[in-house]
């Protein structure tokens, strides 16, 4: 089945899903370069957690893009494309 079949609710709360999954694991590299509580290259872990917060935007965009949407299907997906996007600049330039 295809993303755009699903009602944009759905697809929301994925985008949500995918974007606090990406925050959280670039959080977590983050915290560990500065803190030093595991030995091991974080670099993987935070590539994962920026194509995650991509596709948390891009689904968010998706749901923006659809037709004949509701005012708070449209304002929730247009906070979560803010709140993915400054997410996404932050890790970005704490690299």
């Amino acid at each position: 089945m295809k993303w755009t079949n699903h009602p944009p609710k759905i697809i929301l709360q994925r985008s949500f899903l995918f974007g606090i999954t990406g925050i959280v694991l670039c959080f977590l590299a983050l915290l560990n370069s500065y803190l030093r509580v595991l030995d091991a290259p974080m670099g993987p872990l935070n590539g994962v957690g920026l194509a995650l917060l991509l596709v948390g935007l891009s689904l968010a965009v998706l749901v923006i893009r659809q037709r004949k949407l509701t005012p708070e299907i449209k304002e929730r997906a247009q906070k979560m494309i803010v709140v993915l996007a400054v997410g996404l600049l932050f890790f970005i330039l704490t690299l």
